[in-house]
């Protein structure tokens, strides 16, 4: 569980961040989660926009992502959500305590 300070740290570094993942009309399906798992194995912090097509709300696409990723979800921001997950082997953000 990340504390404030550690959101509002990740939510800096994300507004950097162009997404990588983009969700359409096809919503969430079992390629999408192995492209998000990457994603953030790669990445640690990765950002997704839900497309305009898509039958799928932004909270709820956002939400059941983090849960099947074992990700944390950092911001929900219109069509656009953040997720972190720290990759074990070697940590690229050093988030406050």
């Amino acid at each position: 569980m990340l504390t404030a300070k550690q959101r509002s740290y990740l939510r800096g570094k994300a507004n950097r961040l162009d997404p990588l993942l983009h969700i359409g009309k096809d919503g969430i399906n079992k390629g999408l989660k192995e492209q998000l798992d990457t994603l953030l194995f790669d990445h640690e912090l990765v950002k997704g926009r839900v497309l305009d097509n898509s039958l799928e709300d932004v909270q709820g696409v956002a939400h059941k992502l983090a849960a099947d990723c074992q990700a944390e979800l950092v911001q929900v921001i219109g069509s656009v959500f953040v997720l972190y997950r720290e990759n074990p082997e070697e940590s690229i953000y050093n988030l406050p305590g």
